[in-house]
Formats: C-alpha cells, structure tokens, sequence
C-alpha cells in the first residue's frame, strides 16, 4: 500500500462567522483511515473514521453520512465531544482556466499536488457545531484539495474572500530531483479577472519572513501580512501519516496589496482572512 492522503478543504464564510471543512484519506503502510476536520473561529476538531467509511466518485465525497460535492455539504457527526449537523449549498462556482500546478501537474511523484476548484462561490444553509448555529445568507466559499505524500517541510499558505473577488497563494519549499526550490502558486479574482501568479510562470519570492510575503512576477506584485493570528492546530500528512501537527487561522486579520503595471488594483485589511505560516522565520 503506499503511503499517501487526498483531501478537500471548503470555506464558508459570513460577516459573522467562518467554518471550514476537511474531508480526508490516508493512506499508511499498515492501514487506512479517513477523517474529517473542522474549523471555525474558535476551535479546530477532528474526527477519525476507519477507511472503509470513505468514498469518493468523481466530484463527490461521502465519509460515513456526511457528504461533499460542488453542489455544496451535508454534515452529520455525534461524537461526545462533537455534534455537527447541517446543510449548505454551492452556487455559481468560479474554477480556474486551467490547473493550478501548470506544467507540474504532468511530474510524477510529487510530494504534494495542490487543487483549486472553486475561487468562488455563493453559500446558503445552516450549520449547528455543538448547538451554536452558523448561518450562511448572502455568504461566499472557497474550495481546494491537496493529494500526495507529504505536506511541504516549510510553507505559507493564505485565502481571503472579499466584496470584488478572492484570491490565493502557497509559497512552499518543494524537493524534486534531489534539490529544493520554492515553488509558488496563486490566483487573484478581481472584479471577474483571473490573473495568475506561479514559478512556472516567473514568479518569485523576494520576501519571506515573520509573516510577511512579497511576491513578484513580471508587472506584478503581490503582498500579504499576517497581522493578527488566530491560530488552530490541525493533522498534516507525513507519509500519508496524519501525524504532523500544522496551525490554521480560519479567521484572522491580514492584509494584501496587489499591483499590475504600477497601479494599485486594491489594498485590502481583512479581519476574515484565512493563514497558514509554517515558515521558521
């Protein structure tokens, strides 16, 4: 058997709250389990299933009687330390032009491949986790995957939806061949425009340190802060493994500045922003 994970990773969020949801697998030498994690403002739970649990069709995904799909989440979990019960709905999903990886997705054996399928997407439904109700009117979602071995030794990753748009960006240390480089993936929607930042594309890193990203690629610059962490602790794959211990800010306070060709095409404090900084520095 080999030692891998596949899993998704859907946002929802409202003026008032954030909930986001992992369903997973992995994939052991021994054994394999599925799980789902879930985070919100204030807390991160986990759930372990036996892998048998797990089913996957397509576009689809069901662990036990919850269930996964671009058509939006059914949510069914009693544990003694966990009720979860509810159901939202996707509308108008807003996927790539192409796939995020470029001309990685063709390299085999990567550590870790990463999947963006909705930028963007409408959100209705309810959601009770342990008896408080999260409301989702007039809301947005966001929805990738990851799938591989391993998450990356080192990485940043951040999300945010806002009134014009989403974006995101990975800056990871990645191995291939024998050597290591920092790969760099992202997507900004801004006002119905997909304008892309990757190192197969030129990107490159000119800042990375406590908190702070600079990214620039050709007219472009990207910038993200981490200003105010919220942080939740949440399993990462090692070896398909889910052993490693990662921090998640599903809600906390960022800010982002974009610019194409010398103009400011927005600069953005969000309090709903969604962080990971997995970087020693």
């Amino acid at each position: 058997m080999q030692e891998t994970f596949y899993g998704w990773y859907l946002k929802c969020q409202s003026d008032t709250g954030t909930l986001a949801v992992i369903p997973a697998i992995h994939h052991t030498k021994h054994r394999t389990t599925c799980s789902i994690q879930l985070i919100t403002d204030n807390t991160a739970q986990t759930v372990t299933f036996p892998g048998k649990a797990f089913c996957r069709r397509g576009k689809m995904i069901s662990i036990e009687k919850n269930y996964f799909s671009p058509r939006g989440m059914r949510l069914s979990v009693n544990t003694p330390n966990l009720s979860v019960k509810g159901v939202l709905q996707f509308e108008a999903l807003t996927p790539l032009k192409y796939d995020i990886m470029g001309p990685f997705a063709l390299i085999p054996f990567m550590e870790c491949r990463h999947h963006v399928w909705s930028m963007r997407h409408a959100v209705r439904g309810t959601v009770s986790v342990n008896e408080k109700n999260y409301s989702f009117q007039n809301a947005y979602g966001y929805w990738e995957g990851d799938s591989g071995r391993s998450f990356p030794k080192e990485y940043a990753w951040t999300q945010c939806l806002f009134p014009e748009g989403s974006l995101m960006l990975s800056v990871a240390d990645i191995p291939m061949a024998g050597l290591r480089f920092t790969g760099i993936i992202g997507v900004v929607l801004w006002k119905g425009r997909e304008y892309r930042l990757a190192t197969y594309l030129g990107a490159r890193a000119v800042t990375i340190e406590n908190g702070v990203l600079r990214i620039v690629q050709n007219d472009m610059r990207l910038e993200v802060r981490l200003l105010e962490k919220n942080p939740h602790p949440l399993n990462a794959p090692v070896m398909g493994n889910m052993t490693r211990t990662i921090h998640e800010s599903a809600a906390c306070t960022a800010y982002y500045r974009f610019q194409k060709a010398g103009q400011t095409l927005f600069s953005i404090k969000n309090s709903r922003a969604s962080f990971e900084y997995e970087y020693s520095t």
